[in-house]
């Protein structure tokens, strides 16, 4: 035992005095300070939250709370939002009065939830799987370990940087305009999407790849193609289809919103229905999204779990 805490003394000692740690305040563990200090988070955090306090104390006696206070919205006229709250409005009455119009939800309505749920789902899958293809060489190109030519790796990750910088949104309505009302534009608009996500997170983790797998079998005389199936993907398989999957659950979530611009999916339905102020079919199809929602994260959890 204590050759081990002799053993231990010499690591610590020869930390002082390495070059990295020579400004370093240690304490009597002889750990360096600021290390995994949960200390240093806790006042940043708690800074953060004071300058927040203040800031909010700031707009307040500005007066822009009697702005607030001047905006009134027709409940009558538009049965399905509230007025904005002010000092004088009484919020649970409110929230209580808006409640009660999705209440009770229409049971019978979810006969009709099931196709466009169905229609919700293909359209994740479809387009998850069409990028998870077409994603593949453009992460091997963006990759700066596997492509050795500067300008082409370059030229790519600008390429993906500005896929991924477009909304879901602004293409499902792209699409829409140009393709129509349907599926087909939501399709299109998740393919691109989930694209830019995926080529971002497999290109990241080619990079950190083992390379003494690769330099063998570059050096037995296999070509580009032959390192790329042998070396590099069955690295990275198990973490790709995390991925694909993390993917597909915000393609289920996403479908959602871009049936409100007329993407299809149970969204355009629950569009349809919050128009026409039919709100226990609103509600009922609110409570399958949800179901559905927490049933693909806890099984892609658990498949992604036993993957990584």
């Amino acid at each position: 035992m204590s050759k081990i805490n002799d053993k231990v003394k010499l690591i610590k000692d020869n930390i002082k005095e390495s070059e990295p740690y020579k400004f370093f305040e240690f304490t009597s563990d002889g750990v360096p300070r600021g290390v995994n200090s949960p200390g240093k988070k806790l006042v940043i955090l708690v800074s953060f939250l004071v300058v927040a306090i203040f800031y909010l104390i700031s707009i307040i006696e500005t007066g822009l709370s009697d702005l607030i206070t001047d905006v009134q919205i027709d409940i009558e006229a538009l049965p399905f939002y509230i007025n904005i709250p002010t000092l004088d409005t009484n919020i649970l009455n409110d929230m209580a009065r808006v409640f009660g119009k999705f209440m009770p939800p229409n049971l019978n309505y979810v006969e009709k939830v099931w196709p466009k749920l169905a229609e919700t789902l293909q359209m994740a899958i479809i387009a998850t799987t069409f990028a998870a293809i077409a994603v593949i060489p453009f992460s091997v190109l963006g990759a700066a370990n596997v492509t050795t030519n500067k300008y082409l790796n370059r030229s790519i990750k600008f390429l993906l940087n500005i896929v991924r910088t477009i909304p879901d949104i602004i293409l499902a309505v792209v699409f829409v305009a140009l393709f129509g009302i349907g599926a087909f534009s939501g399709i299109i608009a998740l393919t691109i999407f989930s694209f830019g996500i995926l080529a971002k997170l497999l290109s990241e983790s080619i990079e950190t790849i083992d390379m003494n797998p690769i330099d063998a079998i570059y050096a037995s005389g296999a070509n580009k193609i032959q390192t790329i199936w042998y070396a590099v993907i069955p690295q990275v398989l198990p973490n790709f289809v995390s991925y694909a999957l993390y993917v597909f659950e915000i393609n289920v979530r996403a479908s959602i919103i871009l049936g409100l611009v007329g993407a299809g999916g149970i969204g355009q339905l629950l569009n349809e229905r919050l128009k026409w102020f039919q709100y226990p079919d609103v509600m009922m199809i609110v409570i399958v999204i949800f179901v559905v929602v927490i049933l693909l994260d806890v099984i892609s959890n658990r498949i992604r779990r036993a993957l990584v």
